[in-house]
């Protein structure tokens, strides 16, 4: 009925469980606790169909049918007797889809991860969400568009919950010679990789020098009891240096050995607790970082004459020309069109939609590693991240200019 996750595969499990499955095996640190087959899942939704449901009635009404379902009996028994093991406390329960976390596809961010969960009623309804979100709407968008298998199944893992002091995303070197990129923020992890946080970048070499670029800080995400909570930084914290340079080679060191033991460069979310650094997940990198170009032995030409010049962290290569248009949240996605340049505060897996009309993206938080990056740098979207204040300062329906590799917006104004 469950496994292990240090004998979980991804035929059985899912690619997450089957990628933490083999950095258990390998000796590398990673949270334990059970995993919940594909077949489990097969089996709750025999005869349901949602695959068919959401052609036929959306994917809403896939979700309701597969969260009006009945467990599989003895997956409540089993999973009472595997949070007995682990000792109580609070656990995280996180998807592990037949079709995430693949070379060619990450699915980002597309389905579900519940934090903080608390005794086996709870993590057994956290199981029927992962299912569920099998069939939100931004996961079959993302299938549809990339062509992928309409029926997929969902396995669960289910492991002792962290609380980060510190947490963040790492991506291990292309190459032999090749830096690995860091970024870091106070807290729980959801903060960096849902880009709604600034997070430090750490370039480390591969000769072990040290490169850091540290952000202004404003919020972190905690668990208090049952609840997860967003609350500010402390003043002195927010552009204090998240690890110093030794952590950012331990960490470096660490990706190595993911990378070795996955075959291939690896987006890695990682987090430190109680002193100790775990690794969360681990995927493919599914597409590659712009780099800042080299400087030029001329001087670039100036902007126009009333241009406004902005910069950010170059998030998605390549340059798109369109009319900004302001998006603060889901009451604004309705005004997007093709070609328009998306300027919002963040975006989060829900905003994926959006990526597939978009010419380019303007944010002003988040990192170059955060989900929304990975599914621009999927679809060749250029997008620039963390620029202060671009929601006033680029005016709806004004023309705009991103450089994705440079991490440069540029604007006329009448």
């Amino acid at each position: 009925m469950i496994v292990p996750l240090r004998a979980a595969s991804t035929p059985s499990c899912g690619s997450k469980a089957g990628a933490l499955g083999a950095l258990l095996r390998a000796g590398l640190p990673v949270p334990d606790g059970p995993a919940v087959p594909l077949d489990v899942y097969t089996s709750a939704v025999r005869g349901l169909h949602p695959g068919t449901l959401a052609r036929r009635e959306g994917p809403a009404a896939a979700r309701a049918a597969i969260l009006g379902r009945p467990v599989p009996a003895g997956l409540r028994e089993a999973l009472a007797a595997a949070l007995e093991a682990l000792g109580g406390g609070p656990v995280a329960v996180r998807s592990s889809a037949s079709d995430e976390d693949a070379r060619d596809g990450a699915a980002a961010g597309q389905y579900t991860s519940v934090l903080a969960v608390h005794g086996v009623d709870e993590v057994v309804e956290a199981v029927r969400t992962c299912w569920a979100s099998l069939y939100a709407d931004t996961a079959a968008a993302y299938r549809r568009d990339r062509g992928r298998d309409a029926h997929p199944a969902m396995g669960v893992v289910v492991q002792r919950h962290l609380d980060a002091e510190v947490s963040g995303v790492m991506f291990t070197p292309a190459a032999p010679d090749a830096p690995t990129l860091v970024e870091a923020s106070w807290g729980l992890g959801p903060s960096v990789v849902e880009g709604t946080v600034n997070p430090d970048a750490y370039t480390v070499g591969a000769d072990g020098s040290v490169v850091t670029v540290v952000a202004d800080k404003r919020t972190r995400l905690d668990r208090r009891g049952a609840r997860l909570v967003t609350r500010d930084v402390r003043a002195p914290d927010r552009d204090r240096r998240v690890i110093d340079d030794a952590d950012a080679r331990r960490l470096a060191e660490l990706g190595q050995r993911v990378a070795a033991a996955l075959d291939g460069p690896q987006d890695v979310e990682w987090a430190i607790a109680d002193g100790r650094t775990w690794i969360l997940q681990a995927r493919p990198i599914t597409a590659a970082l712009p780099h800042r170009t080299a400087p030029s032995p001329t001087p670039a030409p100036a902007p126009a004459p009333g241009a406004t010049v902005l910069t950010g962290a170059p998030g998605s290569r390549g340059t798109a020309t369109g009319l900004a248009r302001v998006v603060r949240g889901p009451a604004d996605f309705g005004r997007v069109e093709p070609g328009d340049i998306l300027v919002c505060p963040w975006t989060d897996p829900g905003w994926t939609p959006l990526l597939r009309i978009a010419g380019g993206v303007v944010t002003e938080v988040g990192g170059v590693l955060s989900h929304a990056a990975i599914v621009a740098r999927e679809r060749g979207i250029p997008a620039v991240l963390g620029v202060p204040d671009a929601t006033l300062l680029l005016a709806d329906a004004t023309p705009v200019t991103v450089d994705g590799t440079a991490g440069v917006v540029t604007t006329t104004v009448d």
